[in-house]
């Protein structure tokens, strides 16, 4: 439609819809803090409304107009592109003269659609000063296509109409204008894409509007995949209510078989030049794109000037923070690719290949693997984590799940020693072991066939080839227990490392402490606690550069197993809550963590006949999804959870749980643990005799085994032979060479002797040292299963019972504070929340230190808690407070 007055300078009527607001959506999101800041813009010179297409730039502007939110209602133009400086001019004062704005006569109209003179601006800038009232002008759609004149115009009339005129401008692309004046004066309110962009509550509000029930997790794939964009989520919206299941929808649902393909094609590619077009048509290819990339996939030298304007125009392409690198918004980078292999097929394929081999060149070696693998050019993308040293980032660090995906369509048997090398460590990273090792024949095979190396490190026979082959030697080794071959391979690996330049090993942090920790791990498994401790206690030193994260979690967890099998649970719990905080602190996901650590948990809580504890620790894990345990773990699992279950009474659980163990698969040792719990179990069943048929059935490997000689003696003692009892602890050591908890349960035997051949005074002393040895890592469960001689020794002298408080069974929690037995009040008053904070730290046996760390304090400020949390329990030490805070059922 047109007006019937006014004409422009051309002598064509004007446009009326040019004058007239969009109509506001009826399905629309309120979004009342923009709706206030454009308000609160309007009060000062200039708004700037600034995002790509179909951002709301002007649904939101128009809504605002029609709020009625402006100091005066806003006068609207729509802007068009080829509009000259007079035209654009003369439509100005039609919509001044159309929204109510009296001007003088004196200001005149253009009479040249070219442009104006400078009189003109000054009558005008003039006129608007003198009005009673500002004028709001909205001009949407003011791009960088307005000729410099017209900015400089406007820029002109807006600083000299002494604020009689307020502007409120929505563009895809920065204007013109000198935007850095008015900030710097700050005279502009800006609304720029990132504040356009649709909340994960504006998203559900728009589908709430289109009757559609979506979930959170829904939402946050819609949001994923449409970064916000307002009419990417519309679109979306109108495209689900026809779709039978809406949230089947986002989750299958390709943007280049939907509207928004059209729309995206339609009002951003479609409105470049052809050169532009190009570009964008082959830098979509990468997730990220620099100038110099974008010059090599285009065979052309204008990468930067084009990306640099197609970001300043908003059109779908954005600077990344103040790099020099672009990214592509995810949907229409997806559009692009599917219209890419539409009119260029085959030529996909081609640029991610020429960009897998610049971003080598500039040393971006995990997108060059992934462009590589994409462009389906395997021998290269398998090379570059094998020639770099970089095989280990298929199995730890951020980077892992990425690649290993990447990696999934790898046809199997694809030739060469790297390819085989790199599908061996992603079969070993999925756990399937046959898998792995029939990759590494293939890669022995290449080796074997390869001629003599020429000393490179990219050669076939390299030192970086051959490191990979012993790396994933000593991982594959580990779920078999294969001692032998595991350390012939990690000094091979060791030997080579030292043949690469040093600054690719300084580059790749995991190498060593995948090595370390697996090695630890199997020495372990091989009954060499000692040497597992130093190689493991090496391991987690390696540790703490990003990328290590997942080893030493599991190099803290096999430590914490070494010092629980050492005897020394302090050690061990420590070590394991240090594996769960690196696990919690670096986010990994569940079967990247050590399952080890619960079991630990599990078996310090039942020495020290924490039951409760014990079984939360074990169900834990067994319900753990990481990698299986080699078998050595697993008999230790049996073992610990075989000592759990006769302390809760159960012993048929106990022995299906040992017997359940393939003995098949186990070192000698294992074996051995495995018969020295079952014959516990028999004792707890008074089946003395069923105890020694179990320990006569195995050889102690290394002679008689100290845990097997002391079992065999208790299973003697209570065949009641204790002469050959008395015998058969005559071979244990007495020294530090012992694990503390066999030193224990030896001394109790002998004081058990001791008080059955009537001789007290000898039985108090072994008691005595028993004591001694159990009390630094209160081992309470051992006395518990001594029998009743043991309390009935302790009961007859009152020092006993007053130095020994930490070895009373706890009684089971009461819901009344009364006064205990001794005539002490529960409490004197109750705690604070932060006492209770920090003596739950303590049930969990947390030091002082680690306590303080956990909650951000000092250790003193804990030194004083804890003092007033032993007046309020009417105790002197932390276990007793423990212990009193657990029967009155305050933990």
């Amino acid at each position: 439609m047109t007006s019937t007055g006014h004409r422009a300078p051309t002598g064509d009527p004007m446009l009326t819809a040019r004058f007239a607001p969009p109509a506001v959506p009826k399905l629309l999101v309120h979004r009342p803090e923009l709706l206030g800041r454009l308000t609160a813009g309007a009060q000062g010179p200039l708004t700037l409304i600034n995002g790509p297409a179909g951002s709301g730039k002007t649904v939101l502007t128009a809504h605002w107009a029609a709020d009625g939110r402006a100091p005066r209602p806003p006068v609207w133009l729509t802007v068009e592109p080829d509009d000259a400086p007079g035209a654009f001019w003369a439509y100005v004062l039609e919509a001044l003269h159309r929204g109510g704005v009296a001007l003088p006569a004196a200001v005149g109209r253009p009479t040249r659609a070219e442009g104006v003179t400078r009189s003109f601006l000054v009558r005008l800038a003039d006129g608007l000063a003198a009005s009673a009232q500002p004028a709001v002008l909205v001009l949407d759609q003011f791009d960088t296509a307005q000729p410099p004149a017209t900015s400089e115009g406007l820029d002109f009339v807006l600083r000299h109409a002494a604020g009689g005129l307020r502007i409120v401008l929505t563009s895809r692309s920065d204007s013109l204008l000198p935007l850095h004046r008015y900030r710097a004066a700050g005279e502009i309110t800006e609304i720029r894409h990132a504040d356009l962009r649709f909340t994960d509550a504006d998203a559900e509000a728009l589908l709430g509007e289109h009757r559609l029930d979506v979930s959170p997790a829904g939402i946050r794939l819609l949001m994923e995949r449409t970064e916000g964009w307002a009419a990417g989520v519309r679109l979306c919206a109108l495209a689900m209510q026809r779709s039978a299941d809406p949230e089947a929808f986002l989750r299958q649902f390709a943007a280049d078989r939907t509207t928004i393909a059209d729309y995206l094609l339609t009002e951003v590619l479609d409105a470049q030049p052809p050169a532009t077009q190009d570009l964008l048509l082959r830098v979509c290819v990468t997730d990220r794109v620099h100038p110099d990339l974008a010059d090599a996939l285009t065979g052309r030298d204008d990468g930067a000037r084009t990306l640099a304007g197609l970001a300043r125009d908003n059109a779908f392409l954005e600077q990344i923070e103040a790099s020099a690198w672009y990214r592509l918004h995810p949907l229409f980078a997806e559009v692009l690719r599917a219209h890419l292999r539409q009119r260029c097929p085959g030529l996909e394929p081609r640029l991610h290949g020429r960009a897998a081999r610049w971003l080598a060149r500039t040393g971006r070696l995990t997108e060059a693997v992934l462009q590589g693998a994409a462009a389906g050019d395997w021998a290269f993308a398998a090379a570059q984590l094998v020639d770099n040293l970089a095989i280990g980032r298929l199995l730890t660090g951020l980077e892992a799940d990425q690649l290993g995906r990447a990696f999934a369509g790898m046809p199997a048997g694809t030739t060469g020693v790297a390819p085989a090398l790199v599908d061996a460590a992603c079969r070993l990273a999925e756990q399937d072991l046959p898998g792995c090792e029939a990759a590494l024949r293939r890669a022995d095979a290449v080796l074997a066939d390869a001629p003599p190396t020429d000393g490179s490190l990219t050669d076939p026979r390299g030192p970086a080839t051959r490191f990979a082959r012993a790396f994933l030697g000593v991982l594959a080794g580990r779920p078999a227990d294969d001692v032998t071959a595991v350390e012939r391979a990690a000094a091979d690996a060791d030997r080579l490392l030292r043949e690469v330049p040093p600054h690719l090993v300084a580059e790749r942090p995991e190498l060593r402490a995948l090595l370390l920790a697996h090695l630890g791990a199997v020495e372990l498994g091989a009954g060499r606690p000692d040497r597992a401790g130093s190689t493991l206690a090496a391991a987690v030193a390696a540790c703490g550069e990003p990328g290590t994260e997942s080893p030493h979690c599991d190099a803290l967890g096999s430590l914490a197993l070494t010092e629980l099998l050492r005897g020394r649970l302090r050690q061990a719990a420590a070590h394991a809550r240090a594996s769960l905080a690196v696990a919690e602190r670096s986010a990994l996901p569940p079967e990247r963590r050590a399952a080890t650590v619960h079991l630990v948990l599990a078996g310090v809580a039942v020495e020290q006949d924490d039951l409760p504890a014990a079984r939360r620790h074990l169900d834990l894990a067994t319900a753990a999804p990481g990698p299986r345990p080699d078998p050595a773990t697993a008999a230790r699992a049996a073992v610990i959870g075989a000592r759990l279950a006769v302390a809760e009474g159960d012993g048929e659980a106990a022995l299906a749980a040992l017997r359940a163990v393939d003995p098949e698969d186990l070192p000698a040792w294992a074996v051995d643990e495995l018969a020295v719990a079952e014959s516990a179990v028999h004792l707890a069943r008074d089946d003395a005799d069923g105890a020694l048929r179990v320990l006569d059935a195995v050889q102690a490997p290394d002679g008689d085994r100290p845990e097997h000689a002391v079992a065999r003696a208790r299973a003697l003692l209570a065949a009641g032979r204790g002469a050959c009892a008395a015998g058969a602890l005559a071979g244990v050591p007495g020294d530090d060479g012992v694990a503390t908890p066999v030193r224990v349960r030896a001394c109790l035997l002998h004081a058990q002797i001791a008080a059955a051949a009537g001789d007290s005074r000898e039985a108090e002393r072994h008691l005595g040292e028993a004591l001694a040895l159990a009390r630094p890592e209160e081992l309470r469960r051992m006395f518990a299963e001594s029998g009743p001689w043991v309390r009935r020794t302790l009961g007859r002298d009152p020092r006993w019972a007053r130095t020994h408080g930490w070895l009373t069974p706890r009684a089971p929690a009461r819901t009344a504070r009364a006064p205990q037995a001794d005539g002490r009040p529960a409490v004197v008053e109750p705690l604070s929340a932060r006492e209770t904070e920090v003596l739950r730290k303590a049930a969990d046996l947390l030091s002082t230190e680690e306590i303080a760390a956990e909650l951000y304090v000092s250790a003193n400020t804990i030194k004083t808690h804890l003092k007033s949390i032993y007046r309020k329990l009417c105790v002197t030490r932390r276990s007793e407070a423990v212990h009193r805070a657990q029967d009155l059922g305050m933990l």
